[in-house]
């Protein structure tokens, strides 16, 4: 039956439907016995016998009810013979439902219900369970662990900061260093050349208005008999070289 029917606590059968066709002579006597076993005792939980003596075969169908029999008490089934005959094609078939109140404690409304105890009912005030305080401390140190890193790498983030601040000062020291000196050398250089000047580039002129003076008397410019040979001697160079040129 285990087979057969679902091992749940609280399961009750309440019908045993069967079916068979019996094979015989009309004159052979035949008893058909269907039936289960007692499991938690002697003898049989259910059992049904149909007596075919003097009848001619033929096919039954049945539904025994059995009330509300819990699970526990049936055993293993079978169809039984005595007689003359035989059985073709039998069936066997347990309803069954299952009585939600077989434990009180599955729900508040069933009878016997009983408000289960907590734990705060039957510890002392001051009992500390060993597993929550393990896990409160394991919590405790994982964040503590997490705090220590964070503050860790906070440090970490400033000290960097704190270098490039630092390189970037001694190089714009470095630059504003090199510019003072360079300041300072364009300086010397030019109050050096200035004790070198002589003190007349130092003094100041005079200004005043200088009058527009004739520079040609009568508006005549006499020719230049010196600057007319020298004209005069090119030309004929110039003339002496063409017929050397050509007579070849």
């Amino acid at each position: 039956m285990q087979n057969i029917l679902p091992q749940q606590a609280g399961l009750t059968v309440g019908n045993v439907i069967y079916r068979y066709t019996a094979v015989k002579n009309i004159d052979d006597p035949m008893l058909v016995h269907v039936q289960n076993e007692n499991a938690l005792g002697d003898g049989y939980i259910f059992r049904e016998t149909d007596d075919w003596s003097g009848l001619e075969g033929n096919t039954i169908y049945k539904t025994i009810p059995v009330g509300a029999i819990p699970i526990d008490y049936w055993g293993d089934g079978s169809i039984e013979i005595e007689g003359i005959g035989s059985i073709l094609d039998p069936s066997v078939i347990y309803t069954y439902s299952y009585d939600t109140c077989f434990d009180p404690q599955t729900d508040p409304s069933c009878e016997g219900y009983q408000a289960p105890y907590s734990l705060a009912d039957i510890l002392p005030e001051e009992y500390v369970d060993p597993q929550q305080e393990e896990f409160l401390r394991l919590e405790m140190e994982k964040q503590y662990k997490l705090e220590q890193e964070k503050e860790q790498e906070e440090f970490e983030r400033k000290k960097r900061r704190k270098k490039v601040k630092v390189d970037l000062e001694k190089m714009l020291g470095g630059l504003n260093m090199q510019m003072m000196t360079d300041s300072a050398s364009l300086q010397e250089q030019a109050l050096f050349a200035m004790n070198f000047i002589p003190a007349s580039y130092k003094s100041a002129l005079k200004g005043g208005q200088y009058e527009d003076v004739p520079m040609l008397k009568d508006g005549y410019i006499p020719n230049n008999k010196k600057a007319l040979r020298v004209g005069l001697a090119q030309q004929r160079l110039h003339e002496e070289m063409l017929d050397l040129q050509y007579d070849k």
